[in-house]
Parts: C-alpha cells; structure tokens; sequence
C-alpha cells in the first residue's frame, strides 16, 4: 500500500482546521491543535499563503483560507452544475444521433472529458471521463478555442502536433478556422485527431453569457459525412443540445 505524504496530510488538516474554526487563528493555535512544532505549521503556513491557499492578516499575524480556494471551489461548482444540466439533453442527442456525446471543459492547455454518454447500441465502448483532448484539433478543443480567450491563448501559444495529414497546424490557418467556427456556431474534426472518425461540437455558454464548456458528437466519418460533407441534421442536433444546456445555465436563448 502506497504511504501517505505527511507533508500534504499536515497541510490538509491546516486548512480543514481554517474552515472549521474561527475566522483567523494565530500560528501557536494552528500548532498546539495539530501537535506541530511552531516551524513546522510556519514553514506549511508559507507554503499554502505564496500558493494563496492561506492569507495571513498583516495587523494581527493571524492567518485564514486564501481566495485560490474560493476560485477552485467554484470552478468544481461550475464543472457540477454543468455536467447536471447536461445530463438529460446529452441522453436525448446519444438517442437522436446514435452516437456518443463528449462534455468538455478547459483544463491545463487541453480539453478534460467531464461526461461521456456512449453510443446507443451494443458495440464495445470506453468511459473517457477524465480523458484529455488537444485543443487545435478536436472539434471540442476548436469550440472552446473560438469561443473562450483563455483557451485561444493557450491553443496559440501551444505546440500544435499534426495527429493526421489533416490537422490544421499553421498558426494564421488555424486562426482562420477559429473565425470559421464563430461564424457558423459549431467545430468540426474530420479525421483531424484519428484516422477514420469525425466530430462535430458547439459551445455552451453560463447566465453571464460566458462559454463554460463544448458538447459534441464523435463517430465513424462514414456515418457523420455524406458525400464527403458533415450531416446538417446532426449539426442541428449538436447546436440545439449546446443551446438547450446554455438555457438550463441561464443565458437565455441564442
């Protein structure tokens, strides 16, 4: 069995400590209510306040939860509260479309897998919760890119690797096809990522009308494309579910 890092656990137990007590607590109350020596619970205190975990009040010395932890708090809210109102319309575009549907979120240069409903039939499929996708060749990755600054910055400043003869890798290319996505409301991927299967995605936005994530479709190109062109009927499908979770999130209609 793995050990535990001693280390992380003190830092842990600090800051339940933080939450649970007072407002702020001096450094020989952390100590004495952990059994830390004063250096100890300092130098884990440092630590935590130049990650912004903990700030420490320059008046009385006295230390209390940082806002880092308020803003990863709320992005966990924000990933929940997407991937509930997700649940039902992601059901209803698996059934309409017969294909599987991937909910993604920006995530450390990439696009993270939060919900992943699987094709409607009996073929051999893989959870890809927590899976990781590129963002300059993903239908996903190219909605979040278009749609989200942050995203676009990363996807920019990246190293956009060809996956296929088709990535789209030339930055001003690229920027092109980011305007084409804005334009038209939707991505595709087109054997972009893998060989042989195709994507199409469109972006959800929160009540403040800022993008908080992509939904989209993934399957074989033979049976997204027909006549070498996307089908519209899915297209459709695709946008109407995006719009339909942007409305349960509060943004109204689009």
């Amino acid at each position: 069995m793995a050990r535990n890092i001693q280390s992380l656990e003190r830092a842990a137990a600090m800051l339940r400590l933080l939450a649970g007590g007072e407002r702020r607590l001096g450094l020989s109350d952390i100590a004495s209510s952990l059994g830390l020596a004063k250096g100890t619970a300092h130098g884990i205190l440092r630590t935590l306040q130049q990650e912004g975990f903990v700030e420490q009040d320059d008046a009385s010395g006295r230390y209390q939860l940082g806002a880092e932890l308020l803003r990863l708090g709320t992005t966990y809210l924000d990933v929940h509260e997407l991937r509930a109102r997700a649940l039902v319309w992601t059901d209803d575009l698996a059934r309409s479309s017969g294909e599987s549907v991937h909910l993604g979120v920006l995530h450390q240069q990439g696009v993270l897998i939060v919900h992943h409903v699987f094709r409607p039939d009996d073929s051999r499929q893989v959870l890809e919760i927590g899976a990781m996708q590129p963002l300059h060749s993903t239908a996903l990755g190219k909605v979040l890119s278009a749609y989200d600054p942050v995203a676009h910055s990363e996807a920019m400043e990246a190293e956009r690797k060809p996956f296929t003869d088709r990535t789209v890798c030339d930055q001003d290319d690229f920027e092109h096809l980011l305007d084409v996505t804005r334009a038209r409301g939707y991505a595709a991927d087109v054997e972009e990522t893998w060989e042989g299967v195709a994507s199409i995605a469109a972006p959800i936005h929160d009540r403040r009308r800022m993008p908080v994530g992509s939904v989209g479709i993934t399957g074989a190109v033979e049976r997204l494309c027909r006549d070498g062109e996307l089908r519209p009927e899915l297209i459709a499908a695709v946008r109407d579910c995006a719009r339909a979770v942007s409305r349960d999130l509060g943004a109204g209609r689009f």
